[in-house]
């Protein structure tokens, strides 16, 4: 039996070595391009890595071929993300994404069993972590003893962001369970995007691990959920199966999910709505039933929650094919699903804005929504401007942003510069989600509103920044590709072209190569410029 085995996988290493041989070449030529302007006195850790990628993505492209069937793309979906994620997840620097310093903090509290962090300003009466001063763009008024209770250990991460475990020595130190007041941990966002996080965290402590590990095991269960929910959509969706593989692993997906971010929970449920929006419009006549139109609403509500401007999500359900449902009153129905989805995200709003203040984000005097308004109303012209930045220079710097990464608050903030790269990503994604060699003709009103409710989300999330971010008056927006990866997913369904007579078979087998060089390049990019 296991000679069999040895011997199939034998036969399926030696007949599919083009691919393998295609994937070496690729992470060797992207892996060489990170090299640029960087001074490598000893690369045994980097050639070390490279080694490691190397026969992980063979293997990876072995595993697809063994399981070289639609109905079993889920399983390699899950593995692939997880080999990749959980070296991503080690190999990233101390909280180097974006505000996951203030994410880590809300994970450990949640890890307490504490599903909503408590202002301890409520206690003296203090609304805001910076009092608002009439000088200056931040204030430096700080309520020095007000924030949320956690645990010392925090510090640590907080004072060496963007550091490797070879950089400190406290990375072997066991826990401290100390309480302190850490003044910002994301109290507007739900409780249900840190409970990943939050076990893997639980866990560390548990088996009295040092306390890197908190870090790592919170990184892991997140990948581990993002994985989960990824695969899912997959088994779920009926078409596009390798087009939604595609978008879930791109660089930017992969190193915001292998991190304690709720970036990773955004992800994962934005791809499963949207494959279970596919699956609704591909479902057939009279096949959709109440609990179908339930699932999904439950999906797109826990989304929304997540970033407020994903409850648009919901809209897609009046763009499913009526003859689809197996009930008749289709529109009432749907209403009431917009209607519970957009009351309680307008409830939530109102807990979360406020919530705003008990953070960092206090500091920033020259946000002022009220006096933004006003401005936008007084000054039409500012419209304008705001519409063609977000569909022009922004939104080039959205697509750039698919291989380029956050680094806390040093000289390299955004700065790193893989055009290379860059380009072949977006030259695979443009390939991958335009034309994708699937016969799934959707219908002109499920194109048009996916595409309605895509730009809805898109100018609402840049709106939201408008007001929360910006100068009055300005449009520095601070948006970011992080925040619209779900949208990615919706392309294929807006538009496909068949021009090509393509076997698609053959484009999936070469497509997973390019997916897995692209999740190895990310991680030999973070060693050549930390190691």
């Amino acid at each position: 039996m296991y000679k069999e085995k040895l011997r199939d996988y034998t036969d399926i290493f030696l007949n599919n070595k083009k691919y393998w041989l295609i994937y070496l070449l690729l992470i060797a030529v992207m892996g060489a391009s990170t090299l640029f302007n960087r001074k490598l006195q000893n690369p045994t850790f980097e050639i070390a890595v490279f080694i490691i990628v190397a026969i992980l993505g063979i293997l990876c492209i072995l595993f697809y071929f063994s399981h070289n069937d639609e109905e079993e793309l889920y399983k390699v979906a899950f593995v692939v993300i997880l080999c990749f994620g959980i070296i991503c997840a080690l190999i990233v620097p101390i909280c180097d994404v974006s505000d996951e310093v203030e994410h880590f903090t809300r994970s450990e509290i949640t890890s307490q069993g504490v599903l909503v962090p408590h202002w301890t300003g409520d206690d003296v009466g203090v609304d805001r972590l910076y009092n608002h001063s009439d000088e200056g763009k931040y204030s430096t008024v700080l309520n020095g003893d007000v924030g949320f209770e956690t645990i010392h250990s925090i510090k640590f991460f907080s004072i060496d962001r963007e550091k490797t475990v070879f950089d400190v020595k406290w990375d072997t130190n066991k826990i401290d369970y100390e309480k302190m007041i850490d003044g910002s941990a994301f109290e507007q966002n739900p409780f249900f995007g840190y409970l990943p996080q939050a076990i893997g965290i639980f866990f560390a402590k548990l088996l009295d691990l040092n306390i890197i590990w908190m870090m790592w095991l919170g990184r892991i269960c997140n990948l581990i959920c993002f994985a989960g929910l990824v695969s899912l959509a997959i088994r779920k969706t009926p078409v596009l199966k390798m087009p939604l593989l595609a978008v879930s692993c791109i660089p930017i997906t992969i190193y915001q999910s292998a991190s304690v971010s709720i970036d990773s929970m955004i992800c994962g449920l934005g791809i499963l709505a949207i494959a279970y929006f596919i699956y609704l419009c591909k479902s057939g006549e009279k096949s959709i039933e109440l609990k179908d139109v339930a699932i999904f609403t439950f999906i797109c509500l826990l989304l929304g929650l997540c970033k407020i401007t994903y409850l648009a999500f919901i809209f897609l359900l009046l763009f499913v094919p009526k003859e689809n449902f197996n009930f008749s009153k289709i529109l009432p129905i749907s209403l009431a699903s917009i209607s519970i989805v957009s009351i309680i995200g307008l409830l939530w709003s109102r807990y979360a804005t406020p919530a705003l203040m008990h953070s960092w984000r206090s500091k920033l005097n020259y946000v002022d929504s009220g006096a933004q308004i006003t401005y936008l109303i007084k000054h039409p012209w500012f419209a304008y401007k705001f519409i063609t930045q977000i569909f022009t220079v922004d939104l080039g710097w959205m697509l750039y942003g698919v291989f380029n990464f956050f680094s806390s608050g040093s000289k390299n903030h955004y700065a790193d510069t893989y055009y290379l790269i860059v380009a072949m990503i977006l030259l695979f994604l443009i390939w991958i989600l335009f034309f994708y060699p699937e016969r799934n003709n959707f219908s002109r009103k499920t194109r048009i509103g996916s595409l309605l409710v895509l730009l809805i989300v898109y100018v609402g999330t840049c709106f939201v920044q408008l007001l929360t971010w910006a100068s009055v008056g300005v449009t520095n927006l601070g948006i970011n590709t992080r925040y619209f990866i779900p949208l990615f997913a919706l392309f294929p369904i807006i538009v496909n072209f068949k021009r090509f007579n393509l076997d698609k078979s053959k484009f999936d087998n070469y497509s997973i190569v390019f997916i897995i060089a692209f999740m190895a390049t990310l991680i030999l990019a973070f060693t050549t410029k930390y190691y």
